[in-house]
Parts: structure tokens; C-alpha cells; sequence
């Protein structure tokens, strides 16, 4: 049933929409198949303004287990500087690996700045080989896109270079290499943009933004590079290039609004993310925000490969939440791909006997992989188990591009992380008892014989 207040609101929706549209054909060229654009569509022409001011004109977003890239104000124009170089980076207690990134970090610091900033980026290369940067959806003139050979020469070993652009819109971006591609983006040289709007409307406004990489990775057990030239098994899967447990949680109080930007620059993958215990709405892409008209509530967002998405929710119910990858074998880690399928396999006295020749022998993944960390096998020097951490009650047997929303009622402070969850009394599931089964009818099947 629609009500009088509800006809009222939608017909004066109706009305300030065939306005704004009137307006909007006003400024549109139409093509010859009868598509309209809007001629400032790539933001040309939009002056430079006065540099935003963290905390003043835009609450800075966070990039959970990362930084934000600093700058300087010279004479109105936003100063970072970009170092490309080697880093030993740590994926999880257990794995590390030489990678190439920027600033020490993988991956890269997150490039913060407001619609209308000028900025200007230094870019050193302090790698054995040439590269380049580009600014992924960022409307900018040709010779700052960041494509080597094509746009700029590429960047020597050695060398600085210089970039210099107004930022035309705001979004969620990206930034890597553009110079041999395929191995320096697989070592690891990635980053995130967020570009706040100039002027944002009160709907755009949450209390926690959060910010993130999505990537995958080839290291093979006891390896200490990633292999650039892998096409299929990427085996580490990451969160701003950490795996679980070596993800940071997400911390927020209950009734925060929070927005999540993901990234995905994966050399061959899409991620379906999916978060518990909440929907959420797709609200922008790296192609600008989504109107409100075609939001729509979702559990999971596919982040395609090259791509970014922004979601927002209210975080109305406390727990510790998982939010994660859907595809199975992306949340798992390192040892867990290559491994030959046992399930069902009945071993007998293989182990024993096997063990006779290799000492400390054990056939794995008869029941399945969730307890191989519990079994605590020996592993190749850096290599990380195939399957997570400790839980507050179990091991949880989840890896790769898994981390942990934590909501709570009350909280000290946003960057110390409350520990886990404590259920209120009667909200936690628990072994039945056989008094509850039988007053609920509920009859258990007999074991068959032989059992």
C-alpha cells in the first residue's frame, strides 16, 4: 500500500529528477547510435583547489595491515614521493619472501587526497630494472598515465621521475607498474588511491573507511620469491598482501557506519567477497558512485580483476564477524594446493610401516585438510600450514583472503583490538544434550556395523 506522505515524497523525487535530467541534456553530446554523454565525463577542465586537509575536510581511510603515503603542501600543491624498490615482506608468521614495492611496504602506501587537490608524485627507482607507474582510473593528461614506451620513457634504475595532475574526480583507485607488467605487478608493485569529494553530500559521510588489496601470489614452499611467471595455483592469496592469520581485524563500534573499498589487481582471478552477519550495498565503482536508485543489498560483492568496488553497511549486531573470498581454494594457504586427494583413503598400517623408511611419516588429508595444523607436521622452511590459526575455541581452518570484522559495543579505542567475542548467555551454539533431543523428538541414526 503506498501512502499519501509516500505519494507526495515520490512524486517530488519524480519532479527534482526530470529537473536534474533537463539539465544534464542540456550539457550532453549525443553519438550517432543516440547515446548521451555528459561532455565533462572525464572531469576535463575541473580547476585545482585548495589542498584537503586530513581529519578537517575528510576522515582518512585506513588500510588494515598498510599506511598511508605522507606529503607536503608546497606552494598549493599536494608533494609524495614513490620509492620502487626490493622489500622483504612477511605474508603470514611463517612466510616471507623478496618482493618489489614501494616505500619498504607491500604493497605500496595508500595515496590519499581530495577532488580538486593538485598533487605531484616522485617516483625514484631503486630496483636492478626500469619501471613506470600508472594511475589506474584516474582522469589525467596522456603524458602522466604511467604507460612505458607508449606515454613516458620508462624510469632507469637510478632515476626520478615526475608526475603532476589535478584530481578531476573522486573514487576509489589504483596505482602500479605499467612496464613489464606481468612481473613487476606479481612482485608485488601495487597500490591503493581513495580520493575524497570536494564537497560530500551528508549520505557519503560513515565513521570507519576502510581500504583493500586484493591479490595472488605463487611461492612454493621454501621459495623466497614469487614466481612473476605463473599463469594458474597461485597458492598465496592475500588481503593487502597479508594472509590469514597474519590479517589485521576490522574494528568498529556497533552502529557505525562503515565503507569498505576493495582493490583487485590479481594477475587471473575475480574475488567474490562475501561478509557474515550483515548485507551491505555496492555504492561506487573506479568509475564513479552508483546512484542511489541502483543500490541494491547484497552479502557478496565480485570484485573483478582490475577493477575496484566500494560497500557500505551499518554494523548493528556485536560479534566477531568473517569476511572472505567465496572461492574455496582462496582461503586457504600455502600447502594447501598440489596436495594428492585422499579423502576416504582407510591408511591401515601404512603409516606405520612407512615410517619404518621415512621417520615421521603421515599420510595427510584422509578426513579432509581442517585438522593438518592441528597435527603440528613439520614443514618446508618457509611455508606456512594449509589452513589458519587459533580461534576462541577451535583452530579456525580458514586462510589466504580471510580476516575478521570485530563489532562491539564499547570500545577503548579503534587500534587496539578487543580480543574475541564473548556470547551473551543463550546465543551460542553447543553439543546437544540427550535430554533436548529426546524432548524434541529429534532420534540419532545408529552407527552401521562396522563402524
Amino acid at each position: 500500500m503506498v501512502s499519501r506522505r509516500n505519494l507526495i515524497a515520490t512524486g517530488a523525487v519524480a519532479l527534482g529528477g526530470a529537473a536534474l535530467l533537463g539539465r544534464r541534456a542540456e550539457a550532453s553530446q549525443v553519438d550517432a547510435a543516440g547515446r548521451g554523454w555528459d561532455r565533462s565525463y572525464s572531469g576535463r577542465g575541473a580547476p585545482a583547489a585548495a589542498p584537503g586537509r586530513p581529519g578537517v575536510d575528510y576522515q582518512p581511510v585506513v588500510t588494515p595491515n598498510g599506511a598511508t603515503l605522507p606529503f607536503r603542501v608546497v606552494d598549493g600543491v599536494k608533494v609524495f614521493h614513490l620509492i620502487a624498490e626490493e622489500v622483504e615482506h612477511e605474508f603470514a608468521p611463517g612466510l616471507k619472501a623478496s618482493c618489489w614495492g614501494y616505500n619498504g611496504r607491500v604493497h605500496g602506501p595508500t595515496l590519499e587526497a581530495v577532488e580538486g587537490d593538485r598533487v605531484r608524485v616522485y617516483v625514484t627507482n631503486r630496483l636492478s630494472a626500469p619501471t613506470t607507474v600508472h594511475w589506474h582510473g584516474v582522469f589525467l593528461p596522456s603524458g602522466m598515465d604511467g604507460v612505458g614506451g607508449l606515454t613516458q620513457a620508462a624510469i632507469k634504475p637510478g632515476e626520478t621521475f615526475r608526475y603532476e595532475w589535478t584530481f578531476r574526480q573522486h573514487g576509489t583507485f589504483m596505482y602500479h607498474s605499467h612496464h613489464d607488467e606481468m612481473t613487476q605487478m606479481a612482485m608485488g608493485m601495487l597500490g591503493m588511491i581513495v580520493v575524497h569529494p570536494r564537497r560530500p553530500s551528508a549520505g557519503y559521510r560513515v565513521d570507519r573507511d576502510f581500504a583493500y588489496m586484493l591479490s595472488e601470489w605463487a611461492i612454493k614452499p621454501g621459495r623466497k620469491r614469487p614466481d612473476p611467471n605463473a599463469m594458474s595455483d597461485f597458492n598465496v592469496l592475500t588481503l593487502n598482501a597479508r594472509c590469514f592469520p597474519g590479517t589485521q581485524p576490522l574494528i568498529v563500534k556497533t552502529g557505525d557506519r562503515v565503507r569498505i573499498r576493495f582493490g583487485n589487481l590479481s594477475a587471473m582471478d575475480h574475488h567474490p567477497i562475501h561478509l557474515h552477519g550483515f548485507y551491505f550495498k555496492v555504492v561506487a565503482t573506479d568509475g564513479g558512485q552508483i546512484p542511489v536508485s541502483a543500490q541494491r543489498p547484497e552479502t557478496t560483492v565480485l570484485v573483478p580483476t582490475g577493477a575496484t568496488r566500494d560497500v557500505e553497511f551499518v554494523a548493528d549486531e556485536p560479534g566477531d564477524w568473517a569476511m572472505h573470498c567465496h572461492m574455496t581454494h582462496h582461503v586457504m594457504n600455502q600447502m594447501g594446493h598440489g596436495i594428492p586427494n585422499m579423502i576416504g583413503v582407510k591408511p591401515k598400517d601404512l603409516d606405520k610401516r612407512a615410517q619404518k623408511v621415512v621417520p615421521g611419516y603421515m599420510t595427510m588429508g584422509q578426513d579432509g585438510m581442517g585438522d593438518m595444523e592441528a597435527m603440528g607436521m613439520p614443514v618446508p622452511k618457509n611455508s606456512i600450514p594449509m589452513v589458519g590459526g587459533k580461534g576462541p575455541y577451535d583452530g579456525i581452518t580458514m586462510g589466504g583472503m580471510f580476516t575478521i570484522l570485530k563489532v562491539r559495543d564499547a570500545l577503548e579505542s579503534y587500534d587496539q583490538d578487543p580480543g574475541w567475542y564473548n556470547p551473551p548467555e543463550g546465543t551460542l551454539a553447543r553439543a546437544a544434550t540427550v535430554a533436548e533431543l529426546s524432548a524434541d523428538g529429534v532420534k540419532l541414526p545408529k552407527k552401521a556395523a562396522g563402524k
